[in-house]
């Protein structure tokens, strides 16, 4: 474990700073990677309904910026809330983790990842309990946020205890959609998976302050069923992507064949358009639910097959044609998803890596995502021989790109599929 911290001073427009050996009146939580897409919603959330939050996070950049009023990633209706917060004092920033033992509350934003064999490194969790727990209270209920493998809270809960700490261990997992956060954490059924009736009745009235419907079941159960929700949504963009595929590879136009499933017929309603899917949770967590089936999910590496090799069939698809070797290749969007900052595991980047690699000189253009390597979207349209929607960024439907060739398997540019 590091030695312990001088924390950082991040008052400003009304926040608290939390500087260690200084004392500090109580916090009704804290929140360990509160800046984090997940962390901040939740702490704002909290504040809006009259908690004070404590936002605990080594990213001391991101802090300051969220001090200073500025949101550090899009997030629908936090930059308002945000201001209207700062001047109530209802939201402490800190980088030292000894802002733990001013709440018997907290909040872990850590998820589980994934290593470079696919499967779950819970290393992690056995990090941040070493370092944190010394400064838990006695009696602290910690709360699992994030997706984690299935055991994970058990393990938490006996690792504190085998430090000494008698905490109870609750896992209340996110099931918000990334940019739609605000509204739907005080809309959407909280799951609280607890082993003990008093562990699930202090995350209850930790989550009554947001007034939304309680769901209890046993921990390895919540934990299932927050992977199962996103590998069931992982599975259905693998099953539209292979559609799509065998549909074009036989020269069928799949912008017809989905509208004729799906017109007015309920049952085919739910299908897909086809899309990169990627973010930082659908293929990680779906390996995971493979790791937790002794790698019997065949399904799960199925989907992840159709999913990832669809930037490669799209290449080829390009190379057949006519080859890219020397040509311009211009991709729109390099966010995971359409009208997101959020360029984590996105497969734009998996595109331009493929299309250089068969000679292309590749340009990428984003108008939210932070890269410098990015270029103005007119020079990109100007300079490409070929055009590839990349993220399907609704700034991209009034483009002009009839004379152009495209590839537009999103169908954000108003022509249908396109490949």
């Amino acid at each position: 474990m590091s030695e312990p911290r001088t924390g950082t001073d991040f008052a400003a427009a009304g926040t608290t700073s939390t500087v260690a050996g200084v004392a500090a009146p109580p916090l009704d939580l804290v929140i360990v990677g509160g800046c984090g897409h997940v962390g901040l919603p939740l702490a704002l959330s909290f504040a809006q309904a009259g908690r004070r939050v404590g936002i605990y996070d080594v990213d001391t950049d991101k802090m300051r910026r969220v001090s200073e009023g500025e949101m550090p990633f899009k997030e629908e209706g936090a930059d308002e809330l945000l201001t209207q917060l700062l001047p109530t004092d209802r939201l402490v920033m800190s980088d030292d983790p000894k802002v733990l033992a001013q709440t018997d509350v907290v909040v872990l934003v850590i998820g589980t990842p994934i290593d470079e064999f696919m499967n779950p490194s819970t290393r992690v969790f056995e990090r941040v309990v070493g370092e944190l727990g010394p400064h838990l209270r006695n009696d602290a209920l910690v709360i699992l946020r994030s997706t984690v493998y299935p055991g994970t809270t058990h393990y938490v809960e006996q690792r504190l205890r085998d430090m000494g700490k008698q905490a109870d261990v609750a896992f209340c997992p996110e099931r918000i959609a990334e940019g739609h956060a605000i509204e739907e954490i005080r809309s959407l059924p909280q799951l609280i998976g607890a082993s003990t009736e008093r562990a699930f009745q202090r995350a209850s009235q930790v989550f009554d302050a947001l007034e939304v419907e309680i769901i209890r079941t046993e921990p390895k159960e919540a934990e299932a069923a927050k992977l199962f929700t996103n590998t069931w949504r992982y599975l259905k963009f693998a099953v539209a992507n292979q559609f799509f595929v065998m549909a074009n590879s036989a020269g069928l136009d799949y912008n017809r064949v989905l509208h004729a499933i799906r017109h007015n017929y309920p049952r085919g309603a739910d299908l897909p358009a086809p899309g990169f899917a990627a973010g930082p949770c659908l293929l990680k967590d779906t390996m995971q639910l493979a790791a937790f089936s002794a790698d019997h999910f065949m399904l799960g590496h199925a989907g992840m097959l159709a999913n990832e090799g669809l930037p490669g069939y799209l290449i080829d698809s390009i190379q057949e044609r006519r080859s890219l070797d020397g040509r311009t290749v211009g991709i729109l969007g390099m966010a995971f998803k359409g009208d997101s900052d959020d360029a984590r595991t996105s497969l734009s980047y998996k595109l331009k890596k493929l299309a250089a690699f068969r000679g292309a000189h590749v340009l990428t253009t984003d108008p939210y995502v932070p890269d410098a390597d990015l270029r103005p979207l007119d020079e990109v349209v100007r300079l490409s021989d070929v055009l590839i929607i990349g993220a399907p960024h609704s700034v991209y439907r009034t483009l002009d790109l009839d004379d152009r060739e495209v590839v537009d398997i999103w169908g954000v540019t108003g022509k249908g599929i396109r490949v």
